[in-house]
């Protein structure tokens, strides 16, 4: 499985619409109105690199209203889940 953060700026008006647009596109797990330098924050996952390729290049970035995005590709994923089921088996 492959993670990638996409960091998006919009234009203001589109954001909840867009939001909308992203979050039901394939391999897209959750899409965040944040603040800050960026306007959304969406999580994609999907089974291989190529795939980035069709749901971030080919359809996030041609939705109307998108005015930039920056990609994140995860290396590793750590999460407290993980972590505290890891001291349960004793692994140091």
């Amino acid at each position: 499985m492959v993670t990638a953060i996409v960091l998006i700026s919009a234009e203001t008006s589109r954001i909840p619409d867009l939001a909308g647009q992203i979050v039901d596109l394939d391999g897209v797990q959750e899409v965040f109105s944040v603040a800050g330098r960026h306007d959304l924050v969406a999580i994609v996952k999907v089974a291989r690199n190529e795939q980035l390729a069709d749901v971030i290049s080919d359809r996030m970035r041609h939705l109307e209203g998108i005015v930039a995005t920056e990609t994140m590709i995860a290396f590793r994923a750590y999460s407290k889940q993980d972590l505290e089921a890891g001291f349960g088996l004793g692994l140091d």
